[in-house]
């Protein structure tokens, strides 16, 4: 942790976990009862879940929503994969122009380009990390996470933030725990075999394409549906974390306990860079405000996570924002949700110079 005072101030919203509460602090700006009232409002309206972990990096204040629980954080995992490339870079064992060779394992269903190219091909690290980081591309972090190892990175992890994260597994692991809930051959499933299941689009048809791949009936299957498959998956919290705990890794990356200044600046600087989530956080902060983020989408399950900094608080530390939905079965409505905590956020003044105060 820096070395620095600070007013302690914690606002903690439980539900149904949603009763706010607050500690004296005169010194306190006014943004945080604000803030939590606002968020408490979005959760109400929401079919499902919503969890927030705010924390103002120049005061170390913080207003909190459910984010205490475990949330499942998609591909917020890239972020300390990313963390874990680069801490290799750092080290020498590696450098960014470095090419690695794909193999048909390391093949995901997913965005990115990545997929474009065929087992053999040989991509740069660098542009495996940005295609990981901008684009959300699974085949891309496989090949990384191969890169630095699993046990590796599940290390790293618990280094820079000791309790609050569940094991990552690799993202073609996440398909196959999932395909698994319906039939125990699914963990052999190969990278090509995942592309082919994505590319049947209906639930139906993707349980009948599974059967065909296992070379079993389709009655074979568990008698259970794919969204109870993945609901199955979830309650193992693989690749999940509290808020708190993810907000600590970011607090860690952004200050400069992660890694070095070159590499934070490039990791940063390429979070800032962020092609997924437009209707998220984004959509509801000022035009001017700067967003270094990560975001996660899976079957009822989003998150948007990241750094903060607007012109009007100058060289001040950030705004860190993690924030998940989970349970609601419509995208547009669980973004409309995120979009309204960047509003709630923008709204507090937490952003302003007022905060700084």
């Amino acid at each position: 942790m820096r070395s620095q005072l600070f007013a302690s101030f914690l606002l903690v919203a439980l539900g149904a976990m949603l009763a706010g509460t607050a500690t004296a602090d005169t010194r306190r700006p006014d943004w945080q009862e604000p803030l939590l009232e606002r968020l408490q409002a979005i959760a109400a309206k929401q079919n499902g879940e919503l969890g927030v972990y705010v924390k103002d990096l120049h005061s170390n204040l913080a207003v909190t929503l459910q984010a205490e629980r475990l949330w499942y954080m998609a591909s917020g995992i890239k972020v300390p994969v990313a963390i874990a490339v680069l801490r290799g870079v750092e080290r020498g064992d590696w450098g960014l122009d470095t090419r690695l060779a794909l193999v048909a394992n390391d093949f995901v269903d997913g965005a990115g380009s990545t997929n474009q190219y065929g087992p053999g091909e040989r991509l740069s690290v660098r542009f495996l990390l940005e295609q990981m980081i901008i684009y959300s591309d699974n085949t891309a972090t496989d090949r990384l996470i191969r890169l630095v190892g699993l046990d590796a990175l599940n290390g790293l992890v618990r280094e820079l933030v000791p309790e609050g994260f569940e094991p990552i597994t690799t993202l073609g692991d996440v398909r196959r725990h999932i395909y698994a809930e319906l039939h125990p051959a699914a963990t052999q499933l190969g990278g090509r075999d995942l592309l082919r299941l994505r590319q049947a689009r209906q639930d139906d048809a993707r349980l009948d394409r599974l059967a065909s791949l296992l070379g079993v009936p389709r009655s074979a299957l568990a008698p259970i549906s794919l969204g109870e498959a993945y609901a199955a998956y979830y309650r193992s919290n693989l690749n999940a974390a509290t808020l708190s705990a993810y907000g600590e890794l970011l607090e860690r990356l952004a200050t400069g306990q992660a890694l070095g200044n070159e590499q934070t600046a490039y990791l940063l600087e390429v979070m800032g860079r962020v092609k997924t989530g437009t209707q998220r956080l984004i959509a509801g902060l000022p035009e001017d405000a700067r967003l270094a983020h990560k975001t996660g989408t899976q079957r009822a399950r989003i998150c948007d996570s990241g750094l903060i900094q607007t012109p009007e608080r100058g060289t001040a530390e950030p705004v860190l924002i993690v924030a998940c939905v989970e349970g609601e079965p419509s995208l547009a409505k669980a973004e409309r949700a995120l979009r309204q905590v960047g509003e709630a956020l923008t709204a507090s003044g937490v952003l302003t110079r007022d905060a700084l105060n």
